[in-house]
Formats: structure tokens, sequence, C-alpha cells
């Protein structure tokens, strides 16, 4: 397909400006028949596992930024009732800002970027943008910032979007792939802008990250039983799979569990089958992850290599239906698993060298897709919770820069860049819309604890 001369798609993204203004990115004001955001969640339940339902409730409560995390389906029906640009790429789904951090590369540097799929699916790039702009809102709410202080923050994170854009509009299509965000370029182009304490946290976390691997894993989650090390239970956060199906015998569960990887393992490249046929299976638990992800179906693997010093844990997690799909479209992948590992090395500048999935039997008998990852991997993120306003905003940037980037592999750059502008319009509708969704956002978790308090959703504190 003629994809069109660069002044051909500037033109395309100018005239989009007809269908959706940039100015009207900010509006937001909910219709007559948007659904209750408890009855969106309630809804979401039906598919769950019962017993984790009340910890996922519990989570969301205890902030409106926790609600917000966990609350993307509600935002997609919201968004897909405002204006549309028009111009698609691969988009996160849920692009707030916890879902941004570092990680390893398969070369060994420390990565920052975008770092969680559930929800990917093609859609109109904006989507992402204001989800990521009113996370630094509310954010800033929760950190007591004033309105001066949030707007300047949403400011920076929409405007360094807006900027990048542009600037990987002009870029090769190769230099476009090849762009990543480690740790060195970070401090380089960011550090002079976070204060002195916001670097030595930096510096701190990847540290400590540089160390989170499955080796840790080993020592923090298993003990050795019988010379071989097994998960250890904490319940119900982490649940082996012989407590899970107690009169299971357990020969038949680890034949079903080796034939499950070695499906996982046909969906990776040759040479990196070749890496996890070293391997073989030990233990296998249920692991409560997150906060929206709560009572999807979330198992750790241990496999061992050359002996019990060489683990591997791998997360298998299920993989629904994006929340996007009634508003976007179904996606081009049958199987969930594939559609959130193809989104995410879409997206990523460079992924887990053992990303794949897998179609697997519950203990319900259900068949349900999963993706596969490593469990830890040099994993971190932000602790927002510690940042002053104008590392919030720095901290906006670097997601800001991240999304661009993401957003340029698989949509049409040049078209998106000219739709932005070169001023400041779309940054200062992102920041009327981010005010305008937080104020909806603490609507909706005062829903959330009164439906709680009335004892409408189940919660369960964990000890």
């Amino acid at each position: 397909m003629r994809q069109g001369t660069p002044s051909e798609r500037a033109a395309a993204g100018k005239a989009a400006r007809a269908a959706a203004r940039r100015s009207s990115h900010a509006d937001w004001d909910p219709p007559a028949d948007r659904p209750g955001p408890v009855d969106v969640l309630a809804h979401q339940d039906a598919t769950r596992v019962p017993e984790l339902v009340p910890i996922r409730y519990e989570r969301m409560r205890a902030s409106p930024f926790s609600f917000y995390r966990g609350g993307a389906a509600i935002m997609a029906a919201d968004l897909a009732a405002g204006p549309r640009s028009g111009l698609e790429a691969q988009l996160c789904g849920d692009a707030h800002l916890s879902n941004f951090g570092g990680f390893a590369a398969p070369d060994r540097t420390h990565l920052f970027d975008v770092n969680d799929f559930d929800e990917t699916l093609p859609g109109p790039f904006e989507w992402d943008v204001k989800r990521l702009a009113a996370s630094v809102a509310i954010a800033g709410r929760t950190q007591g910032f004033d309105d001066r202080e949030r707007r300047s923050a949403v400011l920076a994170a929409a405007g360094e979007y807006r900027q990048a854009m542009r600037r990987f509009a002009a870029m090769r299509n190769v230099d476009v792939w090849y762009a990543r965000l480690n740790i060195e370029k970070l401090l380089a182009r960011w550090g002079s802008e976070a204060s002195r304490r916001q670097r030595r946290q930096v510096e701190a976390a990847v540290a400590k990250a540089e160390h989170k691997d499955s080796l840790r894993a080993l020592r923090k989650l298993t003990r050795e039983v019988d010379g071989e090390p097994r998960i250890v239970s904490d319940p119900p956060l982490i649940i082996p799979v012989e407590e899970l199906a107690p009169g299971a015998a357990g020969a038949d569960v680890a034949t079903a569990i080796e034939e499950m990887l070695s499906t996982y393992r046909e969906t990776l490249d040759r040479e990196r089958r070749v890496l996890m046929e070293g391997y073989r299976y030990a233990h296998l638990a249920r692991k409560v992850v997150g906060v929206g992800s709560v009572g999807t179906r979330a198992w750790i693997a241990l496999l061992l290599g050359r002996d019990s010093d060489d683990p591997l844990f791998l997360q298998v997690k299920e993989a629904q239906p994006s929340v996007l799909e009634p508003f976007a479209g179904k996606s081009r992948f049958s199987h969930q698993g594939r559609r959130v590992v193809e989104g995410q090395r879409l997206m990523q500048a460079a992924s887990d060298i053992l990303l794949g999935w897998l179609t697997a039997d519950g203990i319900d008998s259900r068949r349900r897709d999963f993706y596969v990852r490593q469990l830890w991997d040099w994993k971190e993120s932000a602790e927002l919770e510690r940042m002053a306003p104008n590392d919030m905003a720095t901290y906006g940037q670097l997601c800001g820069w991240t999304l661009a980037r993401a957003h340029a592999r698989s949509g049409d750059r040049i078209a998106i860049a000219a739709y932005l502008g070169g001023g400041d319009v779309f940054d200062r509708a992102m920041a009327d819309f981010a005010e305008s969704y937080a104020d909806q956002n603490e609507r909706d978790y005062a829903a959330l604890v009164g439906a709680a308090n009335a004892g409408r959703v189940p919660l369960q504190k964990e000890s």
C-alpha cells in the first residue's frame, strides 16, 4: 500500500483537525447515559477469580489514584465518547504514570519504557495521551499539589509528547526504531531538570533494580523441600498449585504444565526455544499482581537450568479482551495473549527475550489465553508518592517522550505531528481535560467508597 509523501501525510494530519479540533480535546462532559463506575467494575468481576475480587476493590479503595489505576475500563468508554482525531497508533490502552518504568534490555542495558500492555490495541493516539495526562493530574492531587503545580506538570508531559513526535516525524524510519531511552540517556537529557534528591533516588532505584532477578526471586519466594526449591505459600497473594487443586495427582499436574510450557516455547524465536529447552519445570503458584489485574489469573512458574542455583521465574498472566475493544474494534489476533505480545513488541524499544503466549486449561477446566514473560528482570517503577511538583513534571516528560516514540513506531508520525502542530494548543487542551477528568475520577472514587461502605462491593483487607 502506498503510504504517501511526507507533504501528503502532513496534509492529512492537518485535515484531521476538521474532524476533531485540537482544542476540542479539552472538553469532558459526562453523557447522561454514562454507565455507573461501580457497574462497569462489577461487569468485569464476572470473568475474574471470585475469591480475589475483594482484593481488587480493597486496593482500588486506597486512594483516587489507585482507583484510577484499576479503572481502565471506565475511562475507555469515556474516551470513546469524546472527539476522535482519526489518527491511529498501537495504544498501550492504560498509559498512566505507574505503567512506565525500567527493565533490562536483551543486551543488559537498563531501559525506560512503557511496561504494561494488557489493554493494548490500535486506536486514536490521543486516547493514550489523555490517559497519561489525567494520571499526572490525579497523582498531583494525591500529593497535594496546587492547581498551578498540577497544570505545569501536565503541560510538561503533553508538551514533550508533542515535541518528541515532531522530532520523530523528521527522522528516518529506521532511526525511529533504533530510538530508545536507557538510564544514561535519561539522566543526561533530564537529569539537570530533576532535583538533586530525585537524581539520587533514580540512581539508587536503578542499582536496586539490577539485583531484582530470578536469583533474588528464588531467595525471596522459595524454600527448599526434599532438596528442591518450592514456592512458599502466602495466601491469598501466593498459593502453590497443589493447594489450589488438592486432590490432583502431582505427576499429572507436572505433565500438564510441561505440555503447557511446550506450547509456549513454540511461540519463541528458534534460538530462544533452544535456551528454554535447557530448563525443566520445578513448581507453579498463583500470584496476585497489580491493581487493575487483580482477579485475572496470574501464575509464577519456577524453572531450573543447570542446577538449583540456576533458576528462571516466568509470569504466566491471563489475557482477556482489551477494555478498548468495544470502542476501537476487535484485535486482528484471535489469541488474546498474542495480542498483548505483538502490541508490546511493536511499542517497546526492546522487549523481554522470553515474551510469548499460550492457551491452557484452568483448574475449572475452562480454556483461557495467557502471555508469558520473565517475572523479574531489573523491573522498577517510579515512587510517585516521593515526588515534588518539579519532579513529577520531569517524570511526566519522560513518559511523554516514551509514549511518543511508542506511537511513532506504529502510527503515521508525520500526520500526528502535523495534527499536533508547533504551538501549545493541544498541550493546553490536555491540561484542561486532565483537571476535568480528575474531578470525574474523584466522583467515581467516591461512588466506589460509598458502595463499599454500603456493602455493595466485596472487600477483603490484606494481612
